[in-house]
């Protein structure tokens, strides 16, 4: 999916919202269990009760690859039951040298290889250029490269800096040497509210994923406020706040009611820029 498909389908659905599959078996319904593949069917009724209101789908590997090949069965379904007009993410975090990297990039970007053809997938850039490049060398698939996270360890060392400022900013003006807006984007979390202006200074036009509304008590509003940019150059992931609002038979209908409820906050959102 390419930048301007993916801002046409923030238009069309007036919504930039993306909805995390952090699908986590001790979590999902009790009688899903009785499934062949519980994960999936999980899956899959969650998408097909979302599918109207996000433009997203961010698939958190961690949660399939600790199922061993099961999960990653899993995965593969769950990947090829994406709506094809829907940014697919992998959440993987990936991040070593060359050839590691390579081989990674053909796990999520290479049908013939995993059966899979993500959009995008997110990278650790602290191992520098030559752990993101071979992620880049995919025609219209992104990197979402890991800025400024919401995690109390992010204080560890992101904030790091001296005279010349903090290390995510480095790491945001260091990269954009390697890709422009057309195929970068990067993670910021939702709980770092006005740091967001700082860096739409750094990046004013690039998206941004932003995790952490809902569960984690990031706003929404705030984001907004502080991190919309023309083409609203947002795409703001919930997971657990939508995909466990219930654990009951009905789960799919509940998710699909707080889905429609985010959806229509930024639909007001996207109005008071004239989106």
């Amino acid at each position: 999916m390419t930048r301007q498909e993916l801002i046409q389908q923030i238009k069309k659905k007036k919504s930039f919202l993306s909805v995390g599959l952090d699908t986590d078996i001790n979590k999902i319904p009790k009688h899903l269990l009785k499934s062949d593949d519980p994960i999936f069917e999980f899956n899959k009724q969650i998408i097909d009760a979302t599918a109207d209101f996000c433009v997203s789908y961010k698939v958190n590997t961690a949660f399939y690859e600790s199922r061993g090949v099961k999960g990653w069965q899993s995965l593969i379904k769950t990947f090829n039951y994406l709506p094809k007009d829907t940014f697919s993410i992998a959440d993987a975090k990936r991040g070593d040298i060359g050839n590691t990297s390579a081989m990674y990039a053909d796990a999520f970007f290479n049908p013939e290889s995993s059966e899979m053809n993500f959009d995008s997938v997110t990278v650790a850039p602290y191992m520098g250029k030559d752990s993101v490049s071979p992620f880049l060398k995919y025609a219209n698939k992104w990197v979402i490269l890991l800025a400024l996270t919401s995690n109390d360890g992010a204080n560890d060392f992101q904030f790091f800096g001296n005279d010349d400022g903090y290390l995510f900013e480095k790491v945001i003006r260091k990269s954009q040497e390697w890709a422009s807006e057309e195929q970068m984007m990067y993670v910021v979390g939702a709980t770092r509210g006005e740091a967001f202006l700082d860096i739409r200074k750094l990046a004013p036009k690039h998206f941004l994923l932003v995790p952490g509304v809902g569960a984690q008590g990031g706003s929404l509003q705030d984001v907004c406020k502080y991190g919309m940019n023309e083409d609203c150059g947002l795409i703001v992931n919930s997971s657990r706040a939508i995909i466990y609002a219930s654990s009951e038979k009905n789960f799919a209908e509940v998710a699909r009611n707080e889905a429609k409820k985010i959806q229509q906050e930024m639909e007001k959102e996207l109005l008071a820029i004239n989106f």
